[in-house]
């Protein structure tokens, strides 16, 4: 995630990177300890029966979007509906390869562009950007030539060693002893702003994670809404990354869900893993 508000300044040619500024407080009061805080009551749920109201017009909705597959169909001749969802998947296969485990080899199209600036922004905004080796490894795998040393050198700036020991990580960008580093990005959408056959730019709406478990952190893991923006080119068969920008929101109204302990927290982190987003 990118909380550049608790954590300091991130690296974009304009401000991506580990780093953002989006700022969420747990829910719960005004002087609670992190994770030793009481948790948020839950409102009271909705009836039964509203319940099984909602899941029979669910139910319903399925049976009538699986109608008229048959002969005779307005459908049958695989035209498109008008009003298509334009956040909908395409179904086609996303990307041919990976560069160590990040995917590569993205379609020359719109579609392959989004996928690319999805999967960039995930792994630009991960823990790995919070050691030296992996970092460099990164970069190198998604960045144009022409912007790869650049980008290189303000990353390297910006996750400096006093840095990580402000936000309470090891040199290497591990955390301390029985504590658990989280800072995970998680693209929910793609928009093209523009796009020709050589470049693109795309905004990558995403939610994220930052913080540390564990009982001593005073960083516990809060979650952010953030939009970036990611200008790619395409070059040698595959769409690179030339710069990087980012800007707060849209972020939701927060849930009435209760807030989870550190080790819950730690284990989700360390059980779930990420995805290969596709447009």
């Amino acid at each position: 995630m990118s909380l550049g508000d608790e954590h300091g300044g991130g690296r974009t040619s304009e401000g991506f990177g580990g780093s953002g500024q989006t700022r969420t407080r747990l829910p719960g009061g005004g002087d609670g300890e992190g994770y030793g805080a009481p948790r948020r009551p839950v409102r009271p749920s909705r009836s039964l029966i509203g319940v099984v109201g909602v899941i029979v017009l669910l139910i319903a909705a399925i049976a009538f979007a699986n109608q008229g597959g048959g002969e005779g169909g307005d459908a049958a001749d695989g035209a498109k509906p008008s009003g298509t969802n334009p956040t909908a998947a395409s179904g086609t296969r996303p990307v041919e390869g990976k560069s160590g485990d990040i995917p590569t080899g993205y379609a020359q199209d719109e579609q392959g562009a989004q996928s690319a600036a999805a999967n960039y922004t995930a792994v630009l905004g991960s823990d790995g950007m919070f050691n030296t080796e992996r970092r460099r490894e990164i970069v190198s795998a998604i960045a144009d030539t022409s912007t790869r040393s650049e980008l290189q050198s303000g990353f390297d700036a910006d996750y400096s060693a006093g840095f990580l020991a402000q936000i309470g990580l090891n040199p290497d960008g591990t955390a301390p002893t029985g504590s658990t580093f989280v800072n995970r990005t998680m693209p929910a959408g793609t928009k093209v702003l523009k796009y020709s056959n050589g470049a693109a730019e795309i905004d990558v709406w995403c939610v994220g994670l930052f913080g540390l478990t564990g009982e001593k952190s005073t960083k516990p893991v809060t979650n952010g809404w953030f939009t970036v923006t990611v200008k790619l080119k395409w070059t040698d068969s595959d769409w690179k990354v030339l710069e990087t920008s980012q800007r707060n929101g849209p972020t939701p109204v927060t849930g009435d869900n209760q807030v989870s302990g550190s080790d819950e927290i730690a284990d989700a982190v360390n059980g779930f893993g990420g995805f290969t987003y596709a447009r």
